[in-house]
Order: C-alpha cells, then structure tokens, then sequence
C-alpha cells in the first residue's frame, strides 16, 4: 500500500504546481492535482516555496486552513469517483454536484462526510466504514 509521508504529499503538490506554472509536462495524477490547485488561488503562495511548505504547521489554532489536506481531500474523492471506489460514490457525488450546481461544491461537501469517516476511524480504532460515508454522501445529496 503508497502511504506518502506528510512531506512527500507536499513535495508533490508543490511539484505539481510549479510544472504547471512553467508549462512543464505533467503526469495524469500531477495533471489532476494541478486542476485543483486552479481552483484554489489562495493556495498558490504556500505552494509556491516548497521549503517553507515542508516546515509550515498548521493548527486549528492558527486559523488557517491546511491547504495541503485540502487539496489532498480533492484528489482522493476525484480518484474515488474515478474507479467508483467505493461502489455508489460515483453517483451519490454526481448527485451532491447536480444539487449544489458544479463539481467544486460537491467535493467540499463530501470533504465532509469524508472527514467524519477518517476520524471516527481514528477515533474508534476500526477501519473506515464506506457504507455509513455512502450514507452521508447521499443524504448530503437529497437535502
């Protein structure tokens, strides 16, 4: 199993961004993060010096928004709606965009559900349950 290290998610996203601002040829999964990365210009400053992106911390504390698990969370719902992983997610986010009216929205509502998963997950020491995300999923999508 790929588990990238804190560090190496963000080399990659800074990567990403830097070939794309240079016009560099990028893979199908920089090309994707690159996607992303346009549609959150706040972000391109952090991004923008791998350095101080690899030493930043970021805490509820300090207000300010993990641009990294951000852009993190979209790619892992654009490849989860990509292989339809797990089974139903394709159609409960197509769903959840046709309802709030773009793709954008949508992944920022599943961000949501996505993020209770993982941490009651966390929290319960039990592997991520798919069904009861599916369920949020959907529910987001028919409210």
């Amino acid at each position: 199993m790929f588990a990238p290290s804190q560090h190496d998610v963000r080399r990659f996203l800074c990567g990403a961004y830097r070939k794309q601002r240079d016009g560099e040829p990028l893979t199908p999964l920089e090309a994707m993060a690159a996607d992303w990365i346009a549609e959150h210009p706040e972000y391109h400053g952090d991004l923008a010096d791998e350095s101080a992106a690899l030493a930043a911390v970021y805490t509820v504390e300090g207000g300010r928004p993990n641009p990294f698990l951000h852009l993190s969370m979209h790619l892992t719902i654009a490849e989860q709606v990509s292989i339809d992983q797990p089974r139903g997610v394709r159609p409960a986010v197509e769903r959840l965009a046709g309802r709030l009216g773009g793709l954008h929205d949508a992944h920022h509502e599943a961000m949501e559900a996505l993020g209770e998963m993982v941490w009651e997950s966390q929290r319960s020491g039990r592997p991520p349950d798919g069904e009861r995300y599916l369920e949020r999923l959907r529910q987001r999508a028919t409210r």
